[in-house]
């Protein structure tokens, strides 16, 4: 069992401060898209955007996983295309 000094030092979870703003921000986006396609009476115009809001889901889950494997080539990958 772990002492509780031994608990709080633990940083399993924690994402580095750039994730989470981008992140942050990318969910941002994504929300907007979304209000942009409910609105879209085109729809090729919400076929675009749904694209667009797709593409930026896959980025939000592959920094989730480069950031927890700990993988430099693939964050930096990831990170190059926001």
């Amino acid at each position: 069992m772990l002492s509780f000094a031994q608990y709080t030092a633990l940083n399993e979870g924690t994402y580095p401060a750039w994730v989470k703003a981008t992140v942050g921000a990318m969910v941002l986006k994504v929300r907007n898209l979304s209000t942009r396609i409910e609105r879209e009476p085109d729809p090729v115009q919400q076929n675009r955007l749904i694209a667009q809001q797709n593409k930026l889901l896959a980025y939000m889950g592959g920094l989730g996983v480069a950031v927890s494997t700990n993988d430099p080539q693939l964050i930096m990958k990831i990170r190059s295309k926001r």
